[in-house]
């Protein structure tokens, strides 16, 4: 088999690392890759938004598969382009992606089908956040509504700080914002849980404690992520019996009502608080 690797990243180094191993594999590119690919794959320098050109490198190399790791291109509808041209991917479709492109569509799925989730507003402009901000309680969660690479999330111990983030959002640090998330503050450990899906069925591929604050005790704000081990010390069955029958089914059932599929890793970024998945 030739295989694509999509992304520039650890993850995608990690992909292709695995990937490698295989004996069915003939030829491995990454596109764009970077110095840890370099000695496994070949990089391949493309834009990752120029879906057309790593469309023609794929037919040009008789390409059989192709993951795409970066959440970006996929919430940009990559996958739907490529499988278009009759091209095999693993990766979730522009729809189904939105899971990890718009918070707000996930929250209203997890009103909708009664997944735990923290209470949440959402508003659509600065004059209606700021007057949620004075009849709130604090810590108060805000959150970007796009794409952030990790950083867009602010807990806010106060007005103040609740008011300097409502103004970076709608001012366009994390790209043009429509809309703002507030969500109640959740006492609990972070943990993330895995499943792999072909659009059918799932199975569990592993768990992990992230640590994105920088600062000791997680006193400053999210960075990009600052390592994570893996498994989460929290994982025990009968807390992964909740997460699959309260979040991972409903969220494929949600989907599924829409009359789409999940194809690929879906991520559950999850906060537990006394054995209790949201």
């Amino acid at each position: 088999m030739n295989v694509v690797v999509i992304g520039s990243g650890g993850r995608e180094h990690a992909i292709c690392e695995s990937i490698a191993k295989s004996k069915r594999i003939k030829k491995l590119y990454c596109i764009p890759g970077n110095g840890g690919t370099e000695s496994i794959a070949n990089n391949i320098k493309l834009d990752l938004n120029n879906f057309r050109g790593i469309k023609n490198f794929i037919k040009t190399n008789k390409v059989d598969l192709v993951v795409v790791g970066p959440e970006k291109p996929l919430v940009e509808g990559i996958s739907d382009y490529l499988e278009k041209h009759k091209i095999k991917v693993f990766g979730p479709s522009k729809f189904a992606s939105k899971l990890e492109g718009s918070k707000i569509f996930t929250k209203k799925i997890c009103k909708k089908y009664k997944i735990p989730t923290a209470k949440f507003e959402i508003k659509f402009n600065k004059k209606d956040s700021f007057n949620y901000l004075h009849k709130t309680r604090y810590p108060l969660i805000i959150k970007a509504d796009n794409l952030a690479a990790g950083k867009g999330v602010y807990i806010c111990n106060n007005k103040n700080e609740a008011l300097i983030a409502v103004n970076e959002i709608f001012d366009g640090k994390f790209g043009k914002a429509r809309q703002i998330l507030f969500e109640e503050f959740l006492v609990g450990e972070e943990m993330s849980y895995f499943v792999i899906s072909d659009g059918s069925t799932f199975k569990f591929f592993g768990s992990a404690q992230d640590h994105k604050r920088v600062l000791e005790g997680d006193k400053g704000k999210n960075t990009g992520g600052m390592g994570s081990y893996s498994p989460s010390r929290l994982f025990s069955k009968s807390l992964e019996k909740k997460i699959i029958e309260k979040i991972i089914k409903p969220t494929f059932r949600a989907l599924k009502d829409k009359k789409h599929k999940f194809k690929g890793f879906l991520y559950a970024g999850l906060m537990v608080s006394n054995n209790e998945p949201y």
